[in-house]
């Protein structure tokens, strides 16, 4: 069984080094400038290829402006306040994802991190690995989640949330919540002055298209991360097809879309290299340089409120 394994494991890392040979060599200035709205780091609980400082000292040498720290268990602000102390050149933000370890829909746990010196919390995800359609498995409820709404309606708590999003004039994500969630989301932000709103992971969670138009035109980012088309697994398959994501992206709009990593999982390449890799295969797939400027750079610093 470890022989089995370790020759798969073999192909899945031949395969990605043969993909990121390929396109990375067309990318290597593609970094500069670039403000990655979701990034993964140690310290975690879950294996990770880089830490915090690390990530940061690359970023920085590739020439990328700003980075928000994210962690699906615990707060990143007191991490992005220490980072941003040592590595200089760079800017690093932090976030709060509702979860089950932080109190799930907790108005105290974003007051708290809001609070906290040096004001670098700057994204509040909904609830990520804790949401509905990660607990639910054909109709049956395996493990405890963390609603957002009830019966179309947002849960009191999520309302208070929102509320101190807007009063803190931070980034709403969305989260991995279903796309009716996503919308219901969007359209209560947008009423409470909320201008700053990103869906997270839109085609992976299954949103059509429609939904995504809908989100856009009340004023939502739409995140296109990296992962799902870089190749991963035993056979380095894709979740999605960069022609897929490229397709989208031309039917909503690129000043409505941003490219964010996602990366820093063990099973995915290392930061910097998943980041050329993956616009590289943007490019093949017919999206231009000035919407991958567009989308990676300016729509993104804006959220961060850096233009």
């Amino acid at each position: 069984m470890t022989g089995g394994m370790t020759g798969r494991t073999c192909v899945r890392f031949v395969f990605l080094g043969l993909f990121l040979v390929f396109f990375a060599a067309t990318s290597r200035a593609q970094l500069q400038g670039i403000v990655d709205m979701h990034a993964h780091s140690d310290p975690d609980t879950q294996p990770r290829r880089i830490d915090a400082l690390e990530l940061a000292r690359e970023a920085q040498k590739e020439g990328m402006r700003a980075i928000v720290l994210k962690n699906h268990q615990m707060p990143t602000v007191q991490l992005a306040y220490t980072v941003s102390e040592v590595v200089p050149g760079i800017q690093i933000f932090g976030g709060i994802v509702l979860n089950r370890a932080v109190g799930g829909i907790n108005p105290q746990a974003v007051e708290q991190a809001a609070a906290v010196k040096g004001k670098l919390l700057k994204v509040v995800w909904m609830p990520t690995v804790d949401t509905e359609l990660g607990a639910v498995r054909d109709g049956k409820q395996t493990r405890p989640f963390v609603p957002v709404a009830k019966d179309g309606r947002l849960l009191p708590e999520t309302v208070e949330v929102l509320k101190i999003i807007a009063r803190e004039n931070l980034v709403l994500a969305t989260g991995h919540s279903q796309p009716a969630d996503s919308l219901l989301l969007v359209s209560e932000a947008r009423k409470l002055g909320i201008t700053r709103i990103i869906v997270t992971h839109p085609m992976p969670l299954g949103m059509t298209l429609a939904q995504m138009q809908e989100a856009a035109k009340q004023g939502a980012m739409l995140e296109f991360t990296g992962n799902p088309v870089l190749p991963f697994g035993p056979q380095g398959t894709i979740s999605i097809k960069p022609e897929e994501y490229a397709a989208a992206i031309h039917a909503i709009g690129a000043e409505h879309v941003i490219l964010s990593g996602d990366f820093g999982g063990a099973q995915f390449p290392p930061p910097m290299e998943g980041w050329k890799a993956y616009l590289a295969a943007m490019q093949k797939a017919g999206v231009t340089q000035s919407e991958i400027e567009l989308m990676t750079q300016k729509n993104p610093a804006g959220l961060l409120g850096l233009e």
